[in-house]
């Protein structure tokens, strides 16, 4: 049996989709399951037991690229990858995503049954007229990683494991090993990850707040904090650094998606905005302490019970605004919060 798994993005998108990767590996022991995803979250799924073979669709590369010199290259690379996607007759595919782009490509596939959730779900971009076998819509108050298992219990694969088993190589764990020790040599009650950064303006938080608060936990929990990020984040993260009375460092642009999650395996909890890492850490198994605004906890919140939402519960909260004018949801948000979560996760 040829299965086909439409999942193209975010990394935290990608990162729910691992548990109904599992069941349907658990359901399925012998078939040949393919993921299809987008290249900034493919180093993620690379090496994963559960999977057979990856498609990597480089559909931001080509765009871009289709307006410059290099455009028939582009062109020529994304006709060789619809050729690859349609060499397989898929017995099942399973459409994680549920927007146009994912439809599009489901549409390109060769499949018996394309299943995916049927008109209206939000967000949904009319993915729905590319499928098949059209499961009924679920609630989307339900979190994302929940209504990937209902797509599937609805075909009649169940599973009550949430497992993720992202690859961890021994070379990524020996980097994490030497982006962590090469600071400082002395011990540490407490080894803490800060990621400050996000897409969304709406997301963030106060620098300077984050300044006082990695001070906090160096003072009163002997912390070692860092903080984590991409090569974007540098100058925003080197702006909290000069805020800071203790010492700390970064380590923005110098981490792969599989040396962070190795970083934070060996990490006692990590302070999140809404991002990707947030949910890489839930993964790997370590408390979060997540900052959430104008998102929905529970929708997209680190999935489990071992983790601390902060909020300020402000009546238009959630708003799902890339946008706003206050952003009152994490202004006022404070320092003292989230050290109340710290002391709750320590309990």
């Amino acid at each position: 049996m040829n299965i086909l798994i439409v999942k193209l993005s975010a990394i935290g998108d990608v990162i729910h989709t691992f548990p109904a990767l599992n069941a349907v590996r658990k359901q399925y022991p012998d078939a040949h399951i393919t993921w299809l995803v987008e290249e900034a979250a493919s180093s993620l799924i690379e090496g994963h037991t559960a999977l057979n073979r990856v498609l990597v669709s480089k559909r931001k590369s080509w765009i871009k690229g289709i307006a410059g010199h290099s455009y028939l290259d582009n062109i020529r690379e994304a006709c060789s990858f619809i050729k690859e996607l349609r060499d397989t007759k898929y017995d099942i595919i399973l459409d994680f995503q549920a927007l146009l782009k994912s439809g599009i490509l489901i549409g390109l596939a060769k499949g018996k049954r394309k299943i995916g959730f049927d008109k209206g779900m939000q967000h949904q971009e009319h993915s729905y007229i590319f499928l098949n076998e059209r499961v009924p819509p679920v609630d989307m108050e339900i979190h994302a990683l929940t209504r990937g298992m209902m797509l599937l219990e609805a075909i009649g694969i169940s599973s009550n494991d949430i497992e993720y088993n992202i690859y961890i190589s021994d070379q990524d764990r020996k980097k994490a090993d030497d982006l962590l020790q090469q600071h400082e040599k002395k011990e540490y009650k407490t080894i803490v990850a800060i990621n400050p950064v996000a897409k969304w303006e709406t997301k963030l938080w106060d620098n300077a707040k984050f300044a006082k608060l990695a001070d906090n936990l160096i003072k009163q929990y002997n912390a070692k904090v860092f903080f984590t990020g991409s090569a974007e984040d540098r100058e925003l993260i080197l702006d909290i650094i000069s805020r800071m009375k203790g010492k700390t460092y970064s380590l923005a642009g110098r981490t792969t998606l599989k040396t962070l999650a190795a970083i934070f395996e060996k990490t006692d909890f990590i302070i999140s905005t809404d991002t990707g890492p947030m949910h890489m850490a839930a993964a790997v198994g370590t408390p979060v302490i997540a900052l959430f605004g104008p998102t929905a906890p529970w929708r997209t919140g680190p999935f489990g019970i071992d983790h601390q939402i902060i909020r300020a519960d402000l009546e238009c909260s959630p708003c799902f605004k890339r946008q706003c004018k206050t952003i009152d949801c994490m202004k006022q948000i404070s320092v003292e919060q989230v050290l109340n979560g710290v002391e709750r996760l320590r309990i």
